[in-house]
């Protein structure tokens, strides 16, 4: 067996490993917070209950982290523990959405020397922005208003669930509860059991996915580079369909559009042609959560999962049809901080400001 094949065989390997770690971490975060006891649970309910606390919530975690993946991930998990309901969860997967996009905004920076292609880099960056923010502009107060989302995910899951789409995963079930059991008779006796399970469960989330991304990349990535140059952009059904597919196997919106951002500094790629791809990413981001929710078994979970995922496909099909207003803000945008360093500082600095003070609100 040659040194490539070996490494390959390798990487699968942890490939499988890490899916099972980060789905045991799910599971067992929920598991934590129930033993928290009812107490917590209404302390909890009542931070996240205001729906627009939710929302900050949401945006300030994904800026931190940059994984809407996980922040859902560990939305579902709370979710299935009891700890947050559905209603209050919708509007931090909301906040997720906004938050994902910082790291654009950081690659096209690496194009800042060269005025014509930052211009190009940092309109493709900030589209997938000025998309997250208009959709829950205009869906976030139709949420509070009649509940699109939550009602809408509460019948997709019954029809999951009425077709024996929650059975077909009790495999999992089989394969993470004696290991959850395990570590329940581990720790029974030790003091604060509840935290503890819970700081490991966070930690060996987000350790498994960040390895599971790292590895799959770099399994796939020269494959990539060849799907985008050849396939990627040959109409907006396409760019939409890969931007899902990328970012359903890596796991990250982040990393799929954060691909993009070069190759439209270099002129190779019209804004116009990356917007449907960027879409197709934020489809593939609820990949993670709504494995996790159907990891955990729980029914509300799925529900919760099914409401990203249907926030998402409300996004598109209100947005594609209106692409230009995303599409001409960060346009407008790119134009204006291309003109000097000075504007440059101004757009990061209420960039940076409205991602991150809302933390004051939250901790007030």
């Amino acid at each position: 067996m040659n040194s490539e094949l070996r490494q390959k065989i390798i990487k699968i390997l942890t490939v499988i490993i890490t899916i099972y770690l980060f789905l045991l971490s799910i599971k067992l975060l929920g598991h934590s917070f129930k033993l928290f006891g009812k107490e917590f649970a209404e302390a909890m309910l009542q931070t996240t209950s205001n729906p627009f606390a939710g929302l900050l919530i949401g945006i300030v975690a994904t800026s931190l982290i940059q994984s809407s993946s996980t922040t859902t991930a560990i939305v579902v998990g709370l979710v299935a523990g009891g700890v947050v309901n559905l209603e209050s969860a919708i509007p931090i997967i909301m906040g997720a959405n906004i938050g994902t996009s910082v790291t654009n905004t950081l690659v096209s920076l690496g194009h800042v020397g060269r005025r014509a292609e930052f211009k190009r880099a940092f309109a493709a960056g900030i589209v997938h922005d000025y998309y997250n923010i208009s959709a829950v502009i205009l869906l976030f107060p139709l949420e509070l208003k009649f509940h699109l989302i939550k009602n809408a995910s509460i019948l997709l899951n019954e029809r999951f669930a009425g077709i024996g789409g929650m059975k077909m995963f009790n495999p999992l079930k089989a394969i993470l509860n004696p290991v959850i059991n395990t570590i329940d008779t581990l720790v029974i006796n030790l003091p604060f059991k509840e935290i503890l399970l819970m700081v490991f469960s966070i930690i060996g989330m987000f350790a498994a996915l960040a390895l599971l991304i790292q590895t799959i990349r770099s399994l796939v990535v020269n494959k990539i580079e060849l799907v985008i140059n050849k396939y990627l952009f040959k109409n907006d059904a396409m760019g939409m369909f890969w931007g899902m597919l990328m970012t359903l196997v890596v796991q990250s919106s982040s990393v799929t559009t954060s691909l993009i951002v070069p190759l439209a500094g270099a002129g190779i790629v019209k804004l116009k042609k990356i917007f449907p791809y960027t879409l197709g990413a934020n489809i593939g981001t609820t990949g993670t959560a709504l494995l996790a929710a159907l990891a955990t078994g729980h029914p509300i979970a799925v529900t919760a999962a099914f409401a990203h995922l249907l926030f998402n496909i409300f996004g598109i099909v209100i947005f594609y049809p209106l692409r230009f207003i995303p599409i001409r803000l960060a346009e407008i945008t790119s134009n204006y901080v291309s003109i000097s360093r000075k504007n440059l500082i101004i757009y990061i600095s209420v960039y940076v400001a409205l991602h991150f003070i809302p933390m004051i609100f939250i901790v007030m």
